[in-house]
């Protein structure tokens, strides 16, 4: 027997709206006019012969019966696109598109990617940076690399790196009349700010540093181009050991102290839970886990310098 199913662009119309609760943003996921929304939802309603919305004064709330109708309908249109994403990967082939911050990409990922594009030539990724959240119910993004404490509602994020902060700087400020050996040496130099982490003001303090002047220097919101900056001798960066890894290895900047602050924040490998069995999503993960894995045996065979704890005794 066939099935007795009502059209799909009308099951669309009704999910979206009855995700966001509006016609008016079911309209604009869709690309599609808000009179063509409330059309289909009209025309589901008549097919299945029981309202499915309440049109409230300045508010749409779902009736029972659209409560009950819901869930079924989201997972299954879930599983027409995972089926449909598996089909698509089924060659190895296609695009990846992951979302990071620009800093962790220009500093860590974008050197690491021919790595991957080795292991899977067929597979095309596309970077797209920015430092908001991914919402993967209207953004066409596989996955997202994100940094912060974890806890993201509606995904799985899965821990890469750790990271801790410290003062950074071209080798050339180690010299000259006034050549910078200690952290009181640095009232007598540029701070530079990166808007994005822990400032100045908490590094200073729990190092003990009095007579430095926190709130002086230029400030930047990326995190490379502070780095950038401190390469190019203009200042005093604090970093994140992750993204000044490599200006470290290839003596662009030296750490004149010798000592960190842990953070709770991390980079996390963030998607929804049903998107790590993508095949393509899968393969990176793997991947950049693995790369992950041998960045952090190369900071161990390297050392570490001694960390630097707040006033309670932990980290920051």
């Amino acid at each position: 027997m066939g099935r007795r199913l009502p059209p799909l662009n009308a099951i669309r119309a009704f999910e979206a709206a009855a995700r966001h609760l509006s016609f008016t943003r079911a309209a604009e996921e869709l690309s599609v006019t808000q009179a063509a929304i409330s059309h289909q939802i009209k025309g589901l309603e008549e097919v299945l012969g029981v309202p499915l919305f309440r049109r409230l004064n300045r508010a749409l709330v779902l009736t029972e019966a659209g409560q009950g109708y819901l869930p079924p309908l989201r997972d299954a249109l879930d599983q027409i696109a995972d089926a449909t994403a598996k089909l698509k990967a089924a060659d190895g082939g296609g695009s990846l598109t992951v979302s990071t911050i620009a800093s962790f990409a220009a500093k860590w990922l974008v050197p690491r990617l021919p790595h991957f594009q080795e292991r899977h030539p067929h597979l095309d990724v596309l970077l797209s940076t920015t430092p908001q959240m991914v919402d993967f119910t209207q953004q066409d993004v596989d996955a997202a690399i994100r940094f912060g404490r974890g806890g993201w509602d509606g995904v799985r994020a899965e821990k890469l790196l750790t990271e801790d902060i410290f003062p950074v700087c071209s080798p050339s400020l180690l010299e000259g009349l006034k050549p910078l050996r200690t952290p009181e040496d640095l009232a007598g130099f540029i701070l530079l700010h990166d808007d994005f982490l822990i400032g100045w003001t908490m590094w200073l303090q729990s190092a003990g540093v009095r007579g430095v002047d926190a709130a002086r220097g230029p400030r930047f919101t990326d995190s490379a181009l502070v780095l950038q900056a401190a390469v190019a001798g203009q200042g005093i960066a604090l970093a994140r050991r992750v993204l000044a890894a490599d200006d470290l290895d290839a003596g662009r900047l030296v750490a004149p102290f010798g000592i960190t602050l842990p953070t709770e924040l991390a980079y996390y490998f963030v998607a929804p839970p049903r998107y790590f069995d993508r095949p393509k999503v899968a393969a990176f993960y793997e991947w950049v886990c693995g790369e992950a894995k041998e960045y952090r045996k190369a900071e161990e065979r390297a050392g570490v310098p001694a960390a630097l704890v707040n006033a309670a005794g932990q980290s920051l």
